[in-house]
């Protein structure tokens, strides 16, 4: 589909700057602070950690490991009702993280 080094810029691109432009669009009066919530959310990738081999650029995350899978994601979705604005970055930082996840494995031709 696209080369490996366009997919690996795309893919940290999508996990490092998008959550600024996000933040910036959404919470403009608290951008640096919700930046930093939602690129922390690379936190969620620890799981990574329980695979082995612990990186592998044919395995797709998504539904692989744990905090990566659809039940993970319904709680995502459920921390973004919490009435708070640092809830609702930290929640969408963790949901446009599968998403990028799960572009960057279609992209790969691993779904």
């Amino acid at each position: 589909m696209i080369d490996d080094v366009t997919r690996t810029i795309l893919h940290y691109s999508l996990h490092f700057l998008a959550p600024v432009l996000f933040a910036y669009l959404f919470w403009r009066k608290n951008w640096r602070l919700a930046s930093l919530l939602m690129i922390g959310t690379m936190v969620i990738d620890v799981d990574h950690l329980l695979a082995t081999p612990i990186f592998d650029p044919n395995r797709c995350s998504i539904g692989f490991h744990p905090l990566h899978t659809i039940w993970a994601g319904i709680v995502y979705l459920i921390i973004w009702f919490i009435p708070s604005w640092k809830f609702k970055a930290i929640a969408a930082g963790c949901l446009f993280h599968l998403l990028t996840d799960s572009i960057d494995c279609y992209l790969g031709g691993v779904i």
